[in-house]
């Protein structure tokens, strides 16, 4: 494990209960597996997720996820990669075809731990577990191009930030969409 990521949390102010019980455990889970980095921990690990908004922080772009059925932020697994930001932004780049990603948040905007569902991915059944998942706030522009990455999602589009939340099929991220907005409206950023 980086050592930077592991410091990157530790100072990491939480913005709520929820993000202060997630942070406690990450680090426990960061000083317990020596794996946390990749999949090959079966039961929790890293991934990097955006809220990506437009220049006037009106709308947020999301795409529609396959797997879960729902339109939902970007993001993917950390695979063995440390600095979670790298990840955040290949993701959204390859999710949504965008090029010109501006970073608006200081390091990590928002961190939380999200229970998996087992399911089918590529063939292959994945048992639950837990992403250890840390958000980061992205700017692109409205107007760029967008492209759906089919094996993924089947849609990309910017929603306006009041509908974001509801537009979420998955009961369990609405409350970390609504976070995200209240985060977005109360927290100086860029």
């Amino acid at each position: 494990m980086e050592m930077n990521l592991k410091k990157e949390i530790e100072n990491y102010v939480p913005y709520n209960e929820q993000e202060r019980c997630d942070k406690e455990l990450m680090i426990e889970y960061i000083n317990t597996f020596n794996d946390v980095l990749t999949r090959e921990n079966k039961m929790c690990h890293f991934t990097a997720s955006n809220w990506i908004v437009n220049k006037e922080k009106t709308k947020i772009l999301m795409v529609y996820h396959n797997i879960y059925k729902s339109w939902a932020w970007t993001g993917g697994h950390a695979d063995g990669e440390s600095n979670l930001l790298n990840v955040a932004i290949k993701e959204a780049e390859e999710e949504t075809g965008l090029k010109n990603l501006k970073v608006l948040s200081e390091g990590i905007f928002s961190l939380q731990i999200l229970t998996v569902d087992s399911h089918i991915k590529r063939g292959k059944f994945i048992s639950s577990h837990l992403h250890l998942d840390c958000c980061f706030l992205l700017e692109a522009d409205e107007n760029e191009m967008l492209k759906i990455k089919e094996d993924e999602n089947s849609g990309v589009k910017w929603i306006d930030i009041d509908k974001a939340v509801e537009m979420s099929n998955e009961e369990n991220m609405k409350p970390i969409y609504k976070k995200l907005n209240e985060k977005l409206k109360n927290v100086k950023v860029q």
